[in-house]
């Protein structure tokens, strides 16, 4: 049986995607908190000995250092015959909506729910073009979710760990009431969290956590 190691913050949610796939899998993993808030990883020391592209999460697996998010995950599913879709069709779907999320959804939520919940005086005027921007991927997904039962087609993929990761943090820190403003979006979220052994991120990722500005955020519903 391999060895795990994930180095990470509780707040990442590319984080918590590969801790959530280990453990849908079935895998255990060593968690090595990282004081990301603090620069760690912006350190000559982290990227000479730890991710040179200056990035969290970090998977060793058996020693070896794994980075970059939707490879792993997609190397994971490989690995554990699990979520990686079955057919040629399948995998390209996976495929598709992994690039996407990583190029558009995460990539907005991310930058957004950081600036918005994690700085003190965050720019207004980027928030609302981060918005405008979550505001149609959002819409994108919605319809894909109601249509399907999840992303990638009726079964749960590791494009269903990617997109919904971000998604799944506390209204107070996305700014959106999902049950409100995308409806399929919250039942698909709903889903998910009905799968045997699934956790939340802030249950699954122990370690300090770092200070939550978001009452001085914009109103939830911009």
């Amino acid at each position: 049986m391999p060895s795990y190691r994930l180095h990470y913050f509780p707040e990442s949610g590319n984080s918590y995607k590969l801790a959530l796939m280990l453990r849908l899998c079935g895998q255990h993993f060593e968690p090595v908190w990282t004081d990301f808030a603090g620069g760690v990883t912006r350190s000559a020391e982290w990227r000479a000995n730890i991710n040179a592209m200056g990035e969290i999460p970090v998977l060793e697996e058996d020693g070896v250092k794994l980075t970059q998010t939707a490879p792993i995950l997609m190397k994971l599913a490989e690995k554990y015959g699990k979520f990686g879709g079955g057919t040629a069709a399948e995998k390209y779907e996976v495929l598709r909506w992994l690039f996407w999320d990583n190029h558009k959804l995460t990539g907005y939520m991310a930058s957004y729910r950081f600036m918005r919940s994690f700085t003190p005086k965050p720019d207004p005027h980027v928030l609302t073009y981060f918005r405008r921007r979550l505001d149609d991927f959002l819409g994108i997904l919605e319809k894909q979710v109601v249509s399907s039962a999840f992303v990638a087609g009726t079964g749960f993929t590791v494009a269903d760990i990617s997109m919904m990761a971000y998604l799944h943090f506390p209204a107070d820190e996305t700014g959106y009431d999902f049950a409100v403003t995308h409806p399929g979006i919250r039942a698909w979220l709903d889903r998910i969290a009905g799968l045997p052994g699934w956790q939340s991120a802030y249950d699954l990722l122990p370690g300090q956590r770092m200070v939550h500005y978001a009452k001085d955020g914009p109103p939830l519903h911009a």
